[in-house]
């Protein structure tokens, strides 16, 4: 069966807007309010740090929902960039999201998740080690356990499923998203009726300087990260030109409240200095205060739904850039073929599947993910900057819509994402170098991609007809 040339329109808004859901709301709300509250001390500092998080989100979604509606095809941030800043720009981006974008969340998310259903398979989460294979002597060190064996299952059960086609994807994906929402809705509900806190937590004060502000919204940003999910998927979404806009309006509208609902109610439970001193997971503490000592295993049951949603998200999204680069002739050939009976990307599939894989054998996708955390802050403000050199480049291209708040609303964003950066460099140089070198690194990579495109294929020779 010959394969197709290209994806499958057969996603509504609501499936790109539970993506959304999905792709954002997963490990980031559950261990990041601590670190976020010992930048920003003050109750209500914190909370201002979240709603500008929500609305940067916000203006950049409906900055993407232009270039989406203006360039309806797979690979989101790649496509924008390749085009307003050129293709070195936008395989760096392709570049990150494999390496760590959105292959190292996928790793961190399966080991966070293993964790969990540790809980009730006690075997998994055991200390056991049956195998270890130094790769660099003291720096990578391969490990199969258990624990890294289950995570590898549950990264090959989602490529498993997305690789079998659009449609059941969609159908678990919008289960799972449905029972996440669902989830949270309830415990905020109950949580605010029926909870042990008090309204005063929320107007504790504290010493918080603007640099440490800023730094917090860099893990309000990556925990916001994953709005634009929506865009990489759209060249499978019928009439994207109104229903991507539509689905990141609504799917980026329903985290922020959630979001903005979940640390009130944290902060409602426990004042912010207290919360800045967790070590685990936040929902588990609230819970347990909430619902008692065995509220626990319930918040467990929800964290594991809430994880395998964004494993789900992420491995329907990020095989669309490789996809889309592959195209160009800036990824491995192979990943640029449409399944002939699924359609689907199913090679791009399975290579993010086995880079992931590899991540949590060398545990090293947290740290990945740790020192480029701030390059989903770069590369969303250089693609919200895309508005603007489209605009002046093609002015009278058909734009089916057009960016809320143009140009105040990008410019915020950019300028914002800019400073966000800058900031990170200055307060946490260790860090945020480790990660411009990761995406440096992807220079080389790219000259070998550019060079493999440019070399001429040989012409296929007429066989000598003496030889048959």
């Amino acid at each position: 069966m010959a394969s197709p040339s290209a994806l499958e329109r057969r996603l509504g808004p609501l499936d790109a807007a539970a993506l959304i859901v999905s792709n954002v709301i997963g490990g980031g709300i559950l261990f990041t309010p601590p670190q976020i509250a010992a930048l920003v001390p003050d109750a209500a500092l914190f909370l201002s740090a979240w709603i500008a998080g929500g609305a940067l989100a916000f203006a950049g979604a409906m900055a993407y929902a232009e270039l989406a509606a203006l360039r309806p095809r797979a690979g989101g941030e790649y496509v924008y960039l390749r085009e307003a800043f050129g293709e070195a720009t936008g395989f760096l981006t392709g570049w990150t999201s494999f390496v760590a974008g959105f292959s190292g969340a996928i790793a961190t998310s399966a080991t966070v998740m293993v964790f969990y259903v540790g809980r009730f398979a006690p075997a998994i989460a055991s200390g056991t080690t049956w195998l270890v294979v130094p790769i660099v002597p003291g720096v990578i060190v391969l490990t199969l356990s258990p624990q890294t064996t289950t995570a590898i299952a549950i990264i090959a059960a989602m490529a498993w499923l997305h690789r079998r086609g659009i449609g059941p994807g969609r159908i678990v994906g919008n289960l799972l998203a449905s029972l996440k929402v669902t989830a949270f809705v309830l415990f905020i509900a109950i949580g605010f009726s029926w909870g042990m806190g008090t309204v005063a937590n929320l107007s504790e004060r504290g010493t918080v300087g603007p640099t440490g502000w800023l730094l917090a919204l860099i893990p309000v940003m990556f925990t916001y990260s994953g709005w634009n999910a929506a865009t990489y998927v759209a060249e499978e979404v019928r009439e994207p030109g109104r229903n991507i806009p539509r689905a990141l309006a609504l799917g980026t509208a329903a985290v922020v409240l959630i979001y903005l609902l979940l640390n009130a109610l944290y902060l409602y439970v426990i004042p912010v200095r207290n919360l800045a001193a967790i070590d685990r997971s936040v929902l588990d503490v609230i819970a347990d205060r909430l619902l008692g000592a065995h509220a626990g295993n319930l918040m467990g049951i929800v964290s594991i739904v809430s994880l395998a949603a964004s494993i789900s998200a992420m491995t329907l999204a990020g095989p669309r850039v490789y996809y889309a680069m592959a195209r160009d002739g800036l990824f491995f050939a192979r990943t640029a073929i449409v399944h002939p009976r699924y359609w689907t990307p199913s090679s791009a599939i399975v290579a993010q599947a086995i880079w992931s894989s590899l991540l949590v054998l060398t545990a090293t996708a947290g740290a990945l993910v740790n020192y480029t955390g701030f390059a989903i802050v770069l590369f969303s403000g250089v693609a919200v900057a895309a508005v603007f050199v489209l605009r002046r480049r093609a002015p009278d291209a058909p734009r089916p819509f057009r960016a809320w708040g143009y140009p105040l609303a990008p410019a915020i964003y950019a300028i914002g994402s800019a400073a966000i950066v800058v900031n990170g460099l200055y307060r946490a140089p260790g860090p945020t170098g480790a990660g411009a070198l990761v995406i440096a690194a992807g220079l080389p990579v790219y000259l070998v991609f550019r060079r493999q495109r440019q070399i001429p294929k040989p012409k296929p020779q007429n066989p000598d007809p003496n030889l048959f």
